[in-house]
């Protein structure tokens, strides 16, 4: 069953665990300990090579002195991260 692509978001980036995510000047792995999930219910994406796969992403928000930053992330496959903000 395909699930419904969730409106509202746009690919960052799909690349390793731990590899340079730059999300509002940010490196967000640098921050991993610092995501709080939001409590939405998870997103629903396409995977960008894969259109017709589906895979849900876990709103998160990172809050630092200077900003907040919303956005989606999870893994596509085992250590395959992407991450998604709102548009």
């Amino acid at each position: 069953m395909n699930r419904d692509v969730t409106p509202g978001w746009k690919l960052v980036s799909i690349d390793v665990s731990g590899a340079e995510v730059i999300l509002e000047g940010v490196h967000l792995w640098t921050h991993e300990r610092e995501w709080r999930r939001t409590g939405e219910d998870p997103i629903t994406v396409a995977h960008p090579s894969y259109p017709a796969q589906r895979h849900p992403m876990f709103v998160y928000e990172l809050i630092l002195p200077s900003k907040r930053i919303r956005f989606a992330a999870g893994e596509f496959s085992n250590g395959v991260w992407g991450f998604y903000s709102p548009k």
